[in-house]
Protein backbone atom coordinates (compact mmCIF):
# COMPACT_ATOMS: atom_id res chain seq x y z
CA UNK A 1 0.00 0.00 0.00
CA UNK A 2 2.77 2.37 0.98
CA UNK A 3 4.91 1.75 -2.08
CA UNK A 4 1.47 2.47 -4.04
CA UNK A 5 0.86 6.06 -2.70
CA UNK A 6 4.70 6.90 -3.00
CA UNK A 7 4.82 5.61 -6.78
CA UNK A 8 1.36 7.28 -7.62
CA UNK A 9 2.93 10.76 -5.90
CA UNK A 10 6.17 10.00 -7.37
CA UNK A 11 5.02 9.03 -10.72
CA UNK A 12 2.65 11.55 -11.49
CA UNK A 13 5.29 14.06 -10.18
CA UNK A 14 8.10 13.28 -12.71
CA UNK A 15 5.49 13.11 -15.57
CA UNK A 16 3.82 16.40 -14.76
CA UNK A 17 6.98 18.04 -14.45
CA UNK A 18 8.28 17.82 -17.74
CA UNK A 19 4.68 17.95 -19.28
CA UNK A 20 4.46 21.55 -17.73
CA UNK A 21 7.41 22.65 -18.84
CA UNK A 22 7.00 21.50 -22.65
CA UNK A 23 3.32 23.29 -23.11
CA UNK A 24 4.75 26.86 -21.51
CA UNK A 25 6.30 27.65 -24.92
CA UNK A 26 3.30 25.36 -27.09
CA UNK A 27 0.72 27.49 -25.56
CA UNK A 28 2.97 30.74 -25.63
CA UNK A 29 3.02 29.94 -29.57
CA UNK A 30 -0.66 29.08 -30.03
CA UNK A 31 -0.67 32.77 -28.55
CA UNK A 32 -3.05 30.92 -25.55
CA UNK A 33 -2.43 34.06 -23.24
CA UNK A 34 -4.57 35.17 -19.93
CA UNK A 35 -6.96 37.94 -20.96
CA UNK A 36 -6.53 39.73 -17.35
CA UNK A 37 -9.55 41.36 -16.11
CA UNK A 38 -9.28 44.86 -15.78
CA UNK A 39 -10.84 45.92 -12.52
CA UNK A 40 -8.08 43.83 -10.83
CA UNK A 41 -4.86 46.18 -10.79
CA UNK A 42 -2.69 44.05 -9.59
CA UNK A 43 -2.62 41.48 -12.47
CA UNK A 44 -2.44 43.83 -15.38
CA UNK A 45 1.28 43.01 -16.10
CA UNK A 46 0.04 39.40 -15.97
CA UNK A 47 -1.69 39.76 -19.13
CA UNK A 48 0.27 36.71 -22.11
CA UNK A 49 0.76 34.57 -19.58
CA UNK A 50 0.01 31.13 -20.96
CA UNK A 51 -2.90 29.66 -19.92
CA UNK A 52 -4.70 26.01 -20.34
CA UNK A 53 -2.24 25.32 -18.48
CA UNK A 54 -4.44 22.38 -16.48
CA UNK A 55 -3.87 19.99 -19.49
CA UNK A 56 -0.68 18.99 -18.13
CA UNK A 57 -1.68 17.54 -14.93
CA UNK A 58 -4.68 16.33 -15.31
CA UNK A 59 -3.15 14.35 -18.14
CA UNK A 60 -0.42 13.23 -15.97
CA UNK A 61 -2.56 12.27 -12.93
CA UNK A 62 -4.84 10.31 -15.03
CA UNK A 63 -2.29 7.99 -16.94
CA UNK A 64 -0.40 7.49 -13.94
CA UNK A 65 -3.74 6.74 -12.21
CA UNK A 66 -4.56 4.40 -15.16
CA UNK A 67 -1.29 2.77 -15.39
CA UNK A 68 -1.45 1.70 -11.35
CA UNK A 69 -4.47 0.93 -10.88
CA UNK A 70 -6.27 -0.26 -14.53
CA UNK A 71 -9.66 0.02 -15.24
CA UNK A 72 -11.29 -2.94 -13.25
CA UNK A 73 -12.70 -0.45 -10.41
CA UNK A 74 -15.67 1.19 -11.95
CA UNK A 75 -15.93 4.34 -9.71
CA UNK A 76 -12.05 4.93 -10.20
CA UNK A 77 -12.64 4.88 -13.91
CA UNK A 78 -15.93 7.10 -13.85
CA UNK A 79 -13.95 9.28 -11.10
CA UNK A 80 -11.38 10.05 -13.96
CA UNK A 81 -14.24 10.26 -17.00
CA UNK A 82 -15.57 13.07 -15.21
CA UNK A 83 -12.32 15.28 -14.04
CA UNK A 84 -11.96 14.66 -18.09
CA UNK A 85 -15.68 15.75 -18.72
CA UNK A 86 -15.17 19.14 -16.58
CA UNK A 87 -11.51 19.54 -17.94
CA UNK A 88 -13.44 19.76 -21.61
CA UNK A 89 -16.18 22.43 -20.68
CA UNK A 90 -13.06 24.67 -18.92
CA UNK A 91 -10.72 23.88 -22.38
CA UNK A 92 -13.85 25.05 -24.45
CA UNK A 93 -14.25 28.07 -22.20
CA UNK A 94 -10.90 29.16 -22.75
CA UNK A 95 -10.51 28.18 -25.98
CA UNK A 96 -13.50 30.69 -26.31
CA UNK A 97 -11.49 33.60 -24.19
CA UNK A 98 -8.60 32.99 -26.86
CA UNK A 99 -10.30 33.43 -30.02
CA UNK A 100 -12.80 36.60 -29.20
CA UNK A 101 -9.18 38.15 -27.99
CA UNK A 102 -10.93 39.30 -24.10
CA UNK A 103 -12.16 37.72 -21.03
CA UNK A 104 -15.38 36.14 -21.70
CA UNK A 105 -16.05 32.46 -23.09
CA UNK A 106 -19.01 30.38 -22.79
CA UNK A 107 -21.85 32.31 -21.16
CA UNK A 108 -22.31 31.96 -17.32
CA UNK A 109 -25.84 30.01 -18.06
CA UNK A 110 -23.86 27.48 -21.35
CA UNK A 111 -21.36 26.68 -18.50
CA UNK A 112 -24.17 26.01 -16.02
CA UNK A 113 -25.47 23.49 -18.63
CA UNK A 114 -22.37 21.84 -18.77
CA UNK A 115 -21.48 21.32 -15.50
CA UNK A 116 -25.37 20.41 -14.43
CA UNK A 117 -25.15 17.69 -17.01
CA UNK A 118 -22.25 16.38 -16.26
CA UNK A 119 -23.18 16.57 -12.29
CA UNK A 120 -26.09 14.59 -13.07
CA UNK A 121 -25.24 11.61 -15.08
CA UNK A 122 -22.53 11.15 -12.34
CA UNK A 123 -25.00 11.35 -9.49
CA UNK A 124 -27.30 9.10 -11.69
CA UNK A 125 -24.69 6.61 -11.53
CA UNK A 126 -23.51 6.95 -8.00
CA UNK A 127 -27.27 6.03 -7.09
CA UNK A 128 -27.98 3.15 -9.70
CA UNK A 129 -24.16 1.37 -8.70
CA UNK A 130 -25.50 1.64 -4.92
CA UNK A 131 -22.71 4.46 -3.97
CA UNK A 132 -25.11 6.36 -1.07
CA UNK A 133 -23.04 5.44 1.84
CA UNK A 134 -22.65 8.95 3.52
CA UNK A 135 -19.52 9.30 6.14
CA UNK A 136 -20.26 11.73 8.70
CA UNK A 137 -17.18 14.10 9.24
CA UNK A 138 -15.24 13.14 12.44
CA UNK A 139 -16.95 9.63 13.08
CA UNK A 140 -16.80 6.57 11.50
CA UNK A 141 -20.35 6.43 10.84
CA UNK A 142 -22.11 5.95 7.65
CA UNK A 143 -25.59 5.99 6.55
CA UNK A 144 -27.51 5.03 3.14
CA UNK A 145 -29.04 7.88 2.00
CA UNK A 146 -30.58 5.89 -1.30
CA UNK A 147 -31.66 8.18 -4.07
CA UNK A 148 -31.36 11.36 -1.65
CA UNK A 149 -27.95 10.92 -3.25
CA UNK A 150 -29.23 12.63 -6.34
CA UNK A 151 -29.77 16.10 -5.61
CA UNK A 152 -27.07 16.15 -2.78
CA UNK A 153 -24.45 14.85 -5.65
CA UNK A 154 -25.70 18.00 -7.97
CA UNK A 155 -25.49 20.47 -5.41
CA UNK A 156 -21.98 18.74 -4.29
CA UNK A 157 -20.47 19.19 -8.13
CA UNK A 158 -21.89 22.82 -8.48
CA UNK A 159 -20.68 23.70 -5.51
CA UNK A 160 -17.43 22.55 -5.16
CA UNK A 161 -16.61 22.77 -9.05
CA UNK A 162 -17.33 26.41 -9.09
CA UNK A 163 -15.94 27.34 -5.59
CA UNK A 164 -12.73 25.68 -6.90
CA UNK A 165 -13.01 27.90 -10.07
CA UNK A 166 -13.30 31.40 -7.92
CA UNK A 167 -10.12 30.05 -5.67
CA UNK A 168 -8.06 30.32 -9.21
CA UNK A 169 -7.35 33.72 -8.59
CA UNK A 170 -3.68 34.17 -7.32
CA UNK A 171 -0.64 32.55 -8.47
CA UNK A 172 0.02 29.36 -6.23
CA UNK A 173 -3.34 29.68 -5.03
CA UNK A 174 -5.84 26.96 -6.28
CA UNK A 175 -2.90 24.71 -7.26
CA UNK A 176 -2.07 24.35 -3.71
CA UNK A 177 -4.88 24.59 -2.26
CA UNK A 178 -6.01 21.46 -4.35
CA UNK A 179 -2.86 19.57 -4.01
CA UNK A 180 -3.87 19.67 0.08
CA UNK A 181 -7.46 18.66 -0.78
CA UNK A 182 -6.31 15.62 -2.43
CA UNK A 183 -3.57 14.89 -0.43
CA UNK A 184 -6.35 14.75 2.76
CA UNK A 185 -8.97 13.21 1.02
CA UNK A 186 -6.53 10.10 -0.72
CA UNK A 187 -5.79 9.53 3.13
CA UNK A 188 -8.76 9.54 4.36
CA UNK A 189 -10.18 7.80 1.62
CA UNK A 190 -7.48 4.62 2.05
CA UNK A 191 -8.19 4.74 5.73
CA UNK A 192 -12.23 4.41 5.71
CA UNK A 193 -12.15 1.78 3.25
CA UNK A 194 -9.52 1.95 0.93
CA UNK A 195 -10.37 1.67 -3.05
CA UNK A 196 -8.72 3.15 -6.29
CA UNK A 197 -10.15 6.45 -5.54
CA UNK A 198 -7.54 6.79 -3.07
CA UNK A 199 -4.73 6.40 -5.64
CA UNK A 200 -6.42 8.99 -8.13
CA UNK A 201 -6.43 11.42 -5.40
CA UNK A 202 -2.23 11.01 -4.58
CA UNK A 203 -1.55 11.17 -8.28
CA UNK A 204 -3.53 14.52 -8.73
CA UNK A 205 -1.73 15.71 -5.13
CA UNK A 206 1.73 14.89 -7.33
CA UNK A 207 1.27 16.11 -10.84
CA UNK A 208 -0.15 19.10 -8.98
CA UNK A 209 3.04 20.03 -7.15
CA UNK A 210 4.95 19.62 -10.05
CA UNK A 211 2.79 22.11 -11.88
CA UNK A 212 3.37 24.47 -8.82
CA UNK A 213 7.20 24.91 -10.09
CA UNK A 214 5.48 26.90 -13.05
CA UNK A 215 2.62 28.84 -10.87
CA UNK A 216 3.74 29.85 -8.01
CA UNK A 217 4.66 33.40 -7.95
CA UNK A 218 5.54 34.54 -10.13
CA UNK A 219 3.70 32.19 -12.45
CA UNK A 220 4.84 31.27 -15.58
CA UNK A 221 1.38 29.53 -16.77
CA UNK A 222 -2.35 29.49 -15.20
CA UNK A 223 -3.94 26.50 -14.95
CA UNK A 224 -7.17 28.77 -16.81
CA UNK A 225 -10.69 27.50 -16.60
CA UNK A 226 -9.00 23.83 -18.39
CA UNK A 227 -7.68 22.96 -14.89
CA UNK A 228 -9.50 24.62 -12.19
CA UNK A 229 -12.93 23.10 -13.58
CA UNK A 230 -11.35 19.77 -13.77
CA UNK A 231 -10.30 20.14 -9.93
CA UNK A 232 -13.47 20.56 -8.83
CA UNK A 233 -14.93 17.91 -11.12
CA UNK A 234 -12.44 15.24 -9.40
CA UNK A 235 -13.19 16.35 -6.19
CA UNK A 236 -16.19 16.49 -6.52
CA UNK A 237 -16.36 12.57 -8.07
CA UNK A 238 -14.06 11.56 -5.49
CA UNK A 239 -15.61 12.63 -2.69
CA UNK A 240 -19.00 11.46 -3.74
CA UNK A 241 -18.45 8.33 -4.92
CA UNK A 242 -16.45 7.33 -1.81
CA UNK A 243 -19.56 8.80 0.44
CA UNK A 244 -17.23 12.25 1.44
CA UNK A 245 -19.60 14.47 0.39
CA UNK A 246 -20.21 15.99 3.62
CA UNK A 247 -16.75 16.08 4.02
CA UNK A 248 -15.92 18.73 1.39
CA UNK A 249 -16.98 21.71 3.25
CA UNK A 250 -14.08 21.47 5.87
CA UNK A 251 -11.34 19.45 3.64
CA UNK A 252 -12.39 22.38 0.93
CA UNK A 253 -12.78 25.19 3.36
CA UNK A 254 -11.05 27.38 1.41
CA UNK A 255 -13.18 27.20 -1.34
CA UNK A 256 -16.03 27.79 0.87
CA UNK A 257 -14.68 30.83 1.86
CA UNK A 258 -14.16 31.67 -1.85
CA UNK A 259 -18.23 31.19 -2.54
CA UNK A 260 -19.47 32.47 0.64
CA UNK A 261 -17.61 36.05 0.04
CA UNK A 262 -18.90 36.54 -2.97
CA UNK A 263 -22.27 35.85 -2.19
CA UNK A 264 -22.17 38.04 0.89
CA UNK A 265 -20.19 40.84 -1.28
CA UNK A 266 -22.89 40.72 -4.23
CA UNK A 267 -26.15 41.03 -1.85
CA UNK A 268 -24.95 43.42 0.42
CA UNK A 269 -23.50 45.65 -2.47
CA UNK A 270 -27.47 44.74 -3.81
CA UNK A 271 -29.03 45.71 -0.89
CA UNK A 272 -27.23 48.77 0.12
CA UNK A 273 -24.96 50.01 -2.58
CA UNK A 274 -21.75 49.18 -0.01
CA UNK A 275 -18.62 46.64 -0.04
CA UNK A 276 -18.18 44.71 3.05
CA UNK A 277 -14.82 43.24 1.18
CA UNK A 278 -12.37 45.78 -0.67
CA UNK A 279 -12.59 43.06 -3.72
CA UNK A 280 -14.24 39.45 -3.65
CA UNK A 281 -13.42 36.50 -3.83
CA UNK A 282 -12.10 37.32 -0.21
CA UNK A 283 -8.36 36.39 -2.17
CA UNK A 284 -8.49 39.48 -3.82
CA UNK A 285 -9.59 41.81 -0.39
CA UNK A 286 -6.30 40.14 1.34
CA UNK A 287 -4.23 41.14 -1.51
CA UNK A 288 -5.52 45.04 -1.82
CA UNK A 289 -4.71 44.90 2.22
CA UNK A 290 -1.33 44.74 0.93
CA UNK A 291 -0.56 40.72 1.57
CA UNK A 292 1.71 38.77 -1.42
CA UNK A 293 0.27 36.72 -3.60
CA UNK A 294 2.77 34.41 -2.15
CA UNK A 295 1.87 34.65 1.76
CA UNK A 296 -2.15 34.33 0.76
CA UNK A 297 -1.19 30.88 -1.36
CA UNK A 298 0.88 29.57 1.42
CA UNK A 299 -1.63 30.54 4.47
CA UNK A 300 -4.66 28.98 1.95
CA UNK A 301 -2.75 25.64 1.50
CA UNK A 302 -1.52 25.49 5.32
CA UNK A 303 -4.92 25.96 6.13
CA UNK A 304 -6.56 23.14 3.96
CA UNK A 305 -3.63 20.98 5.26
CA UNK A 306 -4.35 21.28 9.29
CA UNK A 307 -8.16 21.04 8.65
CA UNK A 308 -7.69 18.05 6.45
CA UNK A 309 -5.50 16.46 8.77
CA UNK A 310 -8.52 17.19 11.60
CA UNK A 311 -10.63 14.59 9.89
CA UNK A 312 -8.28 11.88 10.04
CA UNK A 313 -8.61 11.70 14.17
CA UNK A 314 -11.10 9.20 14.50
CA UNK A 315 -8.89 6.66 12.47
CA UNK A 316 -5.73 7.86 14.72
Amino acid sequence: MLNKILLSLLLSFLLSLPLCAAEIPLLKRLKAGQNILEYVKEHRDKGGTPTMGGLAFVLAASVVALILCGVSDRPFTVCIVVGVGYMLVGFLDDLLKKLRGRNLGLRPYQKLLFQLAVAVIASVYACRSGLTLLYLPYTKIAVDIGWWMLPLGILVFLATVNSVNLTDGLDGLAGSSCAFFFLGMGALILLQSGGETSYLCFSLTGALAAYLVFNVSRASVFMGDTGSLALGGFAAAVALFSGNALSVPFLGCVFVLSSISVIIQVIHYKRTGRRVFLMAPIHHHFQEKGYSEAKISYCYAILTAVIGSTLLFPFA
